[in-house]
């Protein structure tokens, strides 16, 4: 080929794709804003990889000692279990106990309320990335309605005298911040609904689970002095020695 029409060939055809080059002269606030929840939705992702774990919320060691001691009647023990025990089980356990001796509405009440509580404060965990990841095409749509205005307002001040390629090269500037939101979107969002799934599915059994242990559970005049606090055992007591026909004391 003549040398004049190798220049020619190399002149008119289409850049190849510069997304550094790109992104240094997109760069703006609505870049930084974008970087900024990045770096953010990185760090929630990176702590809920170490919290939100099935062992975090329900191990299965600690779900079968505390059905062992249900079993076995062992109040005391079970009483002290759930008062050092931070997964679900004893979040639940633990106000239900304290309600056992009100009578078994007043315990169901209690677990269902902390059941709920719990399962609120999990699902809280990971919803910033469900945030982010609404926002960040949102933001990116921004900017690139910005710099579509600024392309076009460029384009009017020159009378409409900019070639294709001054206008093409602002519009790849605008849309660029779009690109940005996606892919600030997408991981995030996809993370959002594995994480949302297996705290669900985890809390839904968890939920089961201690529905059942607390079921086994005595309440009421039922409720043996070991699940009591010292308290409510003496008002127990004084109410025991008010009733009618109650040994009077020498």
């Amino acid at each position: 080929m003549h040398p004049i029409l190798t220049t020619l060939a190399q002149t008119t055809s289409p850049p190849t794709g510069d997304l550094w080059g790109l992104f240094t002269q997109s760069f703006d606030a609505f870049t930084v804003m974008l970087i900024t929840g990045s770096l953010y939705a990185a760090a929630v992702i990176v702590r809920n990889a170490l919290d939100v774990r099935p062992k975090a919320i329900l191990p299965q060691r600690e779900l079968e000692r505390a059905a062992s001691l249900v079993e076995h009647a062992r109040w005391g023990e079970l009483r002290e279990f759930v008062k050092t025990e931070s997964t679900f089980i004893g979040a639940v356990l633990r106000p239900a106990i304290a309600e056992a001796h009100r009578g078994r509405e007043a315990m169901e009440d209690a677990a269902e309320m902390a059941a709920s509580s719990e399962t609120a404060r999990w699902f809280r965990k990971i919803e910033p990335l469900n945030i982010v990841g609404n926002l960040g095409p949102l933001v990116g749509l921004a900017g690139t309605v910005w710099g579509m205005i600024l392309a076009f307002t460029s384009l009017g001040a020159t009378g409409g005298q900019a070639g294709p390629t001054e206008l093409s090269e602002g519009i790849s500037k605008a849309l660029f911040h779009t690109l940005l939101g996606l892919l600030l979107a997408i991981p995030c969002l996809l993370v959002f609904g594995f994480y949302r799934s297996m705290i669900d599915r985890l809390c839904t059994r968890a939920i089961t689970e201690t529905a059942r242990l607390v079921g086994h559970i005595p309440a009421g005049d039922e409720c043996p002095d070991a699940l009591i606090s010292e308290k409510h055992r003496e008002r127990r007591g004084a109410a025991s020695a008010k009733r009618p026909g109650a040994p009077s004391a020498a």
